[in-house]
């Protein structure tokens, strides 16, 4: 995924879970970052925290695109079975509108984004939220870091190709 204008395009990078950590570089080379709750309130049906997620792309995308790529994070194991849950359906929410919108999307592995940013790949929360700090960012929390870990991955990679 390559860049041939001179302007960058918007990619943008997801941490997927009930906060969600996200970056996003905008056409304009600009990075920003945060984390964003899809926790379901209290009369909330089962869907309602995954129709909040694919109405917060459209509006991301709106303000801030248009995407030209997304990024998240592939977790293989998770510490519960509610977690695994939240993440497939978020998964599912996400893929579906790359699909629908012609954006592509790909996983890239929690270990390889460890490394890329710490050095280890089975570096703590801390040491990512460390390791964000010293790249010149301030993250809220370890969601918002792993965001900014695989945005700074994907763009300084080329997506793992370089």
């Amino acid at each position: 995924m390559t860049q041939t204008n001179e302007h960058p395009r918007t990619i943008l990078a997801l941490d997927l879970g009930t906060t969600t950590g996200w970056a996003i570089r905008g056409y304009d080379g600009l990075i920003t970052s945060g984390t964003a709750s899809f926790k379901p309130g209290r009369y909330d049906g089962g869907g309602m925290r995954y129709l909040r997620f694919t109405n917060w792309l459209t509006e991301l995308d709106r303000l801030s695109g248009p995407i030209s790529t997304i990024w998240y994070e592939e977790v293989r194991r998770h510490a519960g079975t509610d977690a695994a849950h939240v993440y497939g359906g978020l998964m599912a929410s996400l893929t579906s509108w790359g699909e629908l919108r012609g954006v592509p999307y790909e996983g890239v592995p929690v270990g390889t984004i460890k490394k890329y940013l710490t050095g280890q790949g089975n570096a703590p929360k801390q040491a990512m939220i460390d390791a964000a700090r010293k790249r010149g960012f301030n993250p809220a929390d370890d969601n918002e870091a792993d965001a900014i870990a695989i945005l700074l991955w994907a763009i300084e990679t080329n997506g793992g190709v370089a």
